[in-house]
């Protein structure tokens, strides 16, 4: 975790140095979402600082060519150099930085670091979830209805929901990874994205937001995994036990495998 925090901290000032001064950005392929040259330079900055401090460690990150080579490590990288990069490129501040440890496909370290904030998320397996010098908790909240719901427009459509669209108050910020940072500090009582969830934009926060006392699942009630060969999980839910269950409830699903410690 010390490791994943330097790094982010030592980073944060390239993606400084590009923000609100108009980087060159681009279009991924496959409507895969805009890149620039700030997500680039943070990437190669984050890759020099993790892989030279730990050489046998494979690499995951969403502005690297995927090597599959990473299968065959046991401790892994996982990072997304800026997530919410849309948010980035507007000028606002809620974008972040997100660094993760996997051990045999759990997360074990993760780090999401806002440097426009001056917010630092951090957790390591089996401790408790910090923001800069506090520890957070997650929301106690077990009532469904009128909870405040982490998550955009699209995951609300009627036909996602055969128990009904649930009576919550919606809140939405760009970066998934600080979507869930704000679940874990009771900022918001749950956070969900039915849509499939990278890895890179998942690690770090799960584990943040598992320490703090949330339950962590996929859309179907299913325990996540990492560095799979296809680095996606379907969907993400992040919620207190008791909303954990109301939710699932409402998507037509039994219960969540995972309890709270996070990864």
């Amino acid at each position: 975790m010390a490791l994943l925090e330097r790094a982010a901290r030592a980073a944060g000032p390239i993606a400084l140095l590009y923000w609100r001064r108009s980087p060159q950005a681009w279009d991924k392929p496959g409507d895969a979402g805009p890149v620039s040259e700030a997500d680039l330079a943070v990437d190669r900055a984050l890759r020099e600082t993790l892989t030279a401090a730990r050489p046998g460690y494979g690499w995951l990150s969403e502005e690297t060519p995927d090597d599959l080579a990473r299968l065959g490590h046991e401790d892994l990288f996982i990072v997304d150099p800026i997530d919410g990069t849309r948010a980035y490129l507007a000028g606002e501040k809620e974008f972040a930085l997100s660094l993760a440890v996997v051990r045999s496909g759990r997360v074990s370290a993760g780090v999401v670091h806002l440097p426009a904030r001056d917010l630092t998320y951090r957790a390591a397996l089996g401790g408790p979830a910090w923001c800069n010098d506090r520890v957070i908790r997650a929301s106690e909240r077990t009532s469904l209805s009128g909870a405040k719901l982490m998550t955009n427009r699209a995951n609300l459509e009627p036909g996602d929901w055969p128990g009904g669209v649930p009576q919550i108050e919606r809140v939405f910020r760009s970066s998934l990874a600080y979507r869930l940072c704000l679940a874990a500090e009771g900022q918001a009582d749950a956070m969900l994205t039915l849509r499939p969830t990278w890895e890179w934009d998942s690690a770090a926060g799960s584990l943040i937001a598992g320490a703090a006392g949330c339950e962590i699942c996929d859309r179907f009630g299913q325990t996540l995994q990492f560095n799979r060969e296809d680095p996606r999980s379907a969907g993400l839910i992040a919620a207190p036990p008791g909303l954990m269950q109301g939710l699932l409830r409402g998507l037509g699903q039994s219960r969540a495998c995972i309890s709270p410690g996070g990864g």
